[in-house]
């Protein structure tokens, strides 16, 4: 009987609000039920305690909302409206206080009834708002298993009425052992939906490529909780915070208003990116409301526009609204790559193929990835051309493989290497040379001189000229050239004879001036220039890896990548597969023919 007064005086409200209200398009009244059918679903709280909640009152919009009071006008608008549940421990009690299980049921059935009567639906979308205590460990409490099994029981008896219930989840959740249990138990009846908020100052100072790439881990993070036990992203949704209470996450006091604006359209153009990448089925939004002067901000349907916008301009004319506030660009900082590529960093791509490449030769994806992502940055810093790098194949098939190219190309080959793969890491290693020969680095002292003479006293060196003047001799035109530093060829020539000797770096006409002797023959203030030659050489390729991994990791903060998925920082030389293409001893110095 007092079901049934209930039900009447409903009806009655209803009634009232319907007469009130502008006649609705017949596309949002012929199905209360359905929702857009493309994913994922976008769903805005925009009940009364929203200002300006008739922004969301339009055809293509899902508000959520509660009562019967503004969900009739809302769909008379045009829009699509699902029920918002902010009492829902009423219903169910909390982790301390659990409500006793056999009322759940009940106020489950009396909350469907009326639910669905406010939606004009029988199947109502109901989302209800919030679990407590997601992240408790397992053993649970007697009071709060109660509360997970009030939860179930709650959730079970909408969905048996034909609802949709929509658990949101304001916390990292537990999942293992029976907790796991529990929640997949959730999502055979029910979606589950993460609430994921930052406070917006701390995202905005890391840029927009940086601040983009940290929202859209935030919200893989909050769906990969639960997929990683079993929960399909069709039962999974997240939901975004424009809340402006200071403590809540949201705005935060950000200034001025740009800067929120921007962080506004960031977090949805994340969302819409994860949400398609996971499959995920929902995309909700929060912090429109103001029920407290705390949550009163002055720009807050100004976010709303811009919010609507970034999802679909014919939502609304934020440009008009906000003005020169707005950014309007809602590409930077966005994973949108040329077509084949994996990242791109400072301007250049790393792309699948180079990586795959590159793996065949390390047999692991991880340094190949590395490799090609230390290729890509190191382009920005150095122009090697094709010439040079074929020049350079020239001189290690001349060096290596007695100039015979099946030779070289068959040991490319045994080394699961391809031409192609050769030439990338020549271009490497002349890259290096050119980046190498502008770095710094302190002259070695007199003791470090001695031990070097001491400790390689049997090394070859030989008096010589070279035109043009060769890094191997301290870029002089004659010296004493030493075998850790100069090429092979130079001491296997004829005493007094003349040849032109091919290096990856270039062509050098050498005469020998001596025979080849021992470097403890020299007196040792005539072997310090080439000693100094071959520290200075040493010293530039440690500065050269830290400079590389400097830049790396710097490049970071400006890159992208497939799921944000970026490579390690660190050193791979491939060479270290493929020795034969190492760059001539103390050719790292030469900047004289690299095209």
């Amino acid at each position: 009987m007092k079901r049934l007064s209930l039900l009447v005086l409903l009806a009655a409200v209803a009634g009232l609000t319907a007469s009130a209200r502008p006649g609705a398009p017949e596309a949002a009244t012929a199905d209360a039920c359905s929702l857009p059918g493309k994913k994922p679903v976008w769903i805005d709280f925009a009940d009364g305690s929203v200002p300006f909640w008739e922004q969301f009152a339009q055809p293509g919009a899902v508000a959520a909302a509660s009562n019967f009071i503004f969900p009739p006008q809302i769909r008379a608008r045009g829009a699509k409206t699902v029920y918002f549940d902010l009492n829902f421990t009423r219903r169910t009690g909390t982790p301390t206080e659990p409500a006793d299980p056999a009322v759940v049921a009940e106020r489950a059935n009396r909350f469907y009834t009326y639910a669905s009567n406010a939606m004009g639906c029988p199947n109502p979308v109901i989302a209800e708002n919030e679990l407590q205590g997601a992240r408790t460990l397992t053993p649970w409490s007697v009071g709060n298993a109660q509360y997970r099994a009030n939860v179930l029981i709650f959730l079970r008896a909408l969905a048996a009425h034909g609802a949709k219930p929509v658990l949101l989840v304001s916390s990292s959740p537990y999942t293992g052992g029976e907790a796991g249990d529990w929640w997949r138990q959730v999502a055979q009846v029910s979606s589950i939906v993460r609430e994921a908020y930052f406070p917006a100052p701390s995202v905005y100072k890391q840029g927009i490529v940086q601040g983009s790439r940290t929202i859209r881990q935030m919200f893989r993070g909050g769906a990969q909780d639960f997929i990683s036990v079993g929960i399909p992203p069709s039962k999974l949704g997240i939901m975004l915070g424009f809340q402006t209470t200071r403590g809540s996450g949201g705005r935060e006091h950000l200034a001025p208003a740009s800067k929120w604006f921007e962080l506004t359209k960031l977090q949805v153009l994340a969302a819409r990116t994860v949400a398609r990448e996971l499959g995920l089925a929902t995309v909700w939004s929060w912090g429109w409301a103001t029920w407290t002067p705390a949550e009163s901000d002055p720009d807050k349907q100004a976010a709303a526009c811009v919010y609507l916008w970034t999802r679909d301009a014919k939502l609304c004319n934020a440009p008009r609204m906000v003005g020169p506030a707005l950014n309007t660009d809602l590409t930077t900082g966005q994973l949108i790559f040329p077509p084949g590529s994996r990242c791109t960093v400072l301007g250049h791509a790393v792309r699948w193929d180079v990586s795959a490449s590159i793996s065949r030769v390390t047999q692991d994806p991880q340094p190949a990835f590395t490799a090609a992502y230390s290729r890509a940055v190191a382009s920005s810093y150095a122009h090697i051309t094709s010439k040079a790098i074929l020049n350079a194949e020239k001189a290690v098939i001349g060096l290596h493989f007695h100039g015979s190219r099946a030779a070289y190309v068959a040991a490319l080959r045994r080394d699961r290497a391809s031409v192609g793969i050769a030439r990338g890491i020549i271009a490497d290693e002349l890259r290096r040379a050119r980046i190498q020969a502008g770095l710094r680095v302190g002259s070695p002292s007199a003791a470090e001189i001695r031990a070097y003479y001491d400790t390689y006293a049997a090394a070859p060196v030989r008096l010589v000229q070279v035109k043009p003047a060769a890094p191997w001799l301290a870029n002089s035109r004659r010296g004493f050239a030493l075998g850790a530093v100069a090429p092979p060829q130079v001491f296997t020539l004829k005493n007094g004879k003349q040849a032109t000797l091919r290096t990856m770096t270039g062509v050098f006409k050498v005469k020998s001036l001596g025979p080849t002797v021992d470097l403890a023959e020299l007196p040792l203030a005539k072997a310090r220039k080439p000693i100094v030659t071959a520290l200075v050489s040493l010293a530039r390729d440690t500065a050269y890896q830290n400079w590389l991994l400097a830049r790396q990791k710097a490049a970071q903060s400006q890159t992208l990548c497939w799921r944000d998925q970026l490579p390690a920082v660190a050193a791979v030389p491939l060479t270290d597969y493929l020795p034969y293409l190492a760059l001539d001893s103390g050719a790292a110095a030469s900047t004289t023919t690299l095209g």
